[in-house]
């Protein structure tokens, strides 16, 4: 299943590019289930360096094992087919955005929100600023502690020259230098924790086409900046809506100790772990993540949820439970 692209007229004027995906509905039958509303709106929101194209399978599979749910995903300002920002490209840049597509495609209802990587922190963010207008809130892959304090702070630390020179340099060598393909392969290879052949070569893939797909080098340069200080704990104590973590037992960028401690300070929270997964959940299980996703959304329907800004509604809290999953 492939994402329908639109560009939507975000409330500041603004457009941005996203992409539907919905179950095909049987003739005569719109929506298959009624299990699920009809017309809940999921919003997902990639990571550093991807756009859309990193969360199409979460969001095909999502879509096809949900009849009833519309799935959006766009890409963040200044990656992808998107406009870089005049601005700076921080967080609560990127969590204002993701505030405005959810008013402009939420049919006047409070989305799911759903973030990966660095998406999760945007995600977390945007619920921060505006807890009204998401009705629950599933982070993948989280990053719940600073990158350059972590056990991953030396590649961190080595991420941080790599785009800083990439910035400083000229023109067409910094460009050269963000865009290698050979680094890009390294970085790859690093990450894919997942032994078959074909679904390494999909992932290598992946990141050869869409990886370098930023418009430019101070996009790239702050949206690193904001992905390697900014972290989802920081507003945890302001997440109170229903919410759901997902992580990878071998992910070395959201260590599994980091994701029990972000789980212990969101009451009611609840995680699941994918057993011999990494940080790409997205790409190596996105089934798995969307059966996760979907059996959430079940428990915690939209009329759950807080209204949109202007009521008074609180929201309801999940059950607290850590699962496993095996993959």
């Amino acid at each position: 299943m492939s994402g329908r692209r639109e560009t939507v007229i975000l409330p500041d004027g603004r457009r941005a590019p996203v992409w539907w995906y919905e179950h095909p509905a049987e003739p005569g039958n719109p929506h298959r289930s009624g299990r699920r509303d009809p017309s809940r709106t999921v919003l997902l929101v990639h990571g550093f360096r991807g756009d859309h194209h990193g969360l199409a399978g979460i969001a095909a599979a999502l879509a096809e094992a949900s009849p009833g749910l519309r799935i959006v995903v766009p890409d963040l300002p200044g990656f992808g087919a998107a406009d870089a920002l005049a601005g700076r490209h921080d967080v609560a840049s990127y969590a204002r955005f993701v505030r405005l597509v959810a008013e402009a495609v939420g049919d006047g209802q409070a989305p799911a929100l759903v973030g990966h990587s660095f998406g999760s922190i945007v995600a977390a963010h945007a619920v921060a600023a505006g807890p009204d207008a998401f009705s629950t809130l599933t982070l993948i892959n989280p990053i719940a502690a600073p990158a350059l304090e972590g056990p991953q702070a030396l590649m961190s630390r080595l991420a941080q020259l790599y785009y800083a020179a990439g910035a400083r340099l000229p023109e067409p060598v910094g460009q050269a230098l963000l865009r290698n393909r050979i680094i890009v392969r390294v970085m790859s290879e690093v990450m894919a924790t997942t032994k078959d052949p074909a679904l390494r070569r999909f992932i290598h893939d992946q990141h050869r086409r869409y990886f370098s797909a930023f418009a430019d080098r101070r996009v790239v340069q702050e949206a690193f900046t904001a992905s390697v200080t900014g972290t989802v704990t920081e507003v945890a104590d302001r997440l109170r809506l229903p919410v759901q973590l997902i992580a990878g037992d071998a992910d070395d960028i959201a260590p599994l100790d980091t994701q029990h401690r972000l789980h212990a300070l969101l009451p009611g929270s609840e995680l699941s772990v994918i057993a011999g997964v990494g940080h790409l959940t997205h790409y190596e299980t996105p089934e798995l993540v969307a059966g996760l996703i979907a059996d959430f959304l079940d428990r915690h329907p939209a009329a759950d949820a807080p209204p949109r800004p202007g009521g008074s509604a609180e929201a309801g809290t999940s059950s607290g439970r850590t699962t496993g999953a095996a993959s």
